[in-house]
């Protein structure tokens, strides 16, 4: 079955589509060099100091849900290795993709977004790694191609263990701008950002309940306290969600 697509946009949000990749080399290197695929090093970056694993929330109604309301209910506690469907008392995460499982009336009613960063969750961030680099005013983001609402064909793309890449540029502030400022296309987020001096990379992909963040141990630390965030610290070569 055909299914329209429109042409790709000039302007992504308010991230600009770039052409020449040179920008994305170095990540590509370190990936294709220490990014074993299904560890937190391929969603991110390898080579960093220090790693934090920010999970998405579940929602009851607009509002987010943290993971650690909803384990209790369970009989259980979350740690840096959780995965939401064993949480929630599933043996397999295709069961609650499939809304096979109940939500809990006055807790949640909605299972953590799959797939790149949710926007309040993005938004929570930036403060935070805006402190974490000196060129927060120059970033540069990987949006997956493959996401379906735009013809990328003919766009230059980078790889990533397992995922092609259009690369973006733009403010950090403006990293949730897809969300705000693109009406009715769908909202996805890129799944990678970084600042030009590359003091972090920030990681996720279509299929994680989980956004992952490299930087140094004082870039984590703070993710790790930052009331708005559920941030667990996790190793390079850890397995994502």
């Amino acid at each position: 079955m055909f299914v329209h697509r429109d042409p790709p946009p000039s302007v992504y949000g308010r991230l600009r589509v770039q052409r020449h990749l040179t920008p994305a080399r170095w990540l590509v290197r370190r990936l294709s060099r220490d990014g074993r695929f299904g560890t937190v090093a391929a969603v991110c970056a390898p080579g960093f100091e220090a790693y934090a694993r920010i999970l998405h929330p579940a929602r009851l109604g607009t509002e987010p849900v943290r993971w650690d309301r909803v384990a209790p209910l369970h009989g259980r506690t979350v740690s840096a290795a959780t995965r939401w469907h064993e949480l929630i008392g599933l043996t397999d995460r295709l069961m609650y993709r499939n809304d096979d499982t109940p939500a809990v009336p006055g807790v949640w009613d909605e299972h953590p977004d799959e797939g790149p960063t949710p926007p309040d969750v993005a938004r929570a961030l930036v403060p935070v790694l805006s402190r974490h680099t000196g060129t927060a005013d120059r970033c540069w983001f990987g949006l997956w191609e493959g996401y379906g609402h735009y013809d990328w064909d003919g766009v230059p793309v980078f790889a990533t263990p397992g995922r092609d890449e259009i690369l973006l540029a733009g403010a950090l502030e403006d990293a949730d701008s897809p969300a705000r400022d693109t009406g009715g296309v769908p909202p996805e987020l890129p799944d990678l950002w970084w600042p030009q001096d590359r003091a972090w990379c920030v990681g996720g992909d279509v299929d994680l309940v989980s956004t992952y963040v490299g930087g140094s141990a004082a870039c984590v630390a703070e993710l790790l306290a930052t009331p708005g965030l559920e941030a667990y610290e996790v190793r390079a070569t850890a397995a994502v969600d």
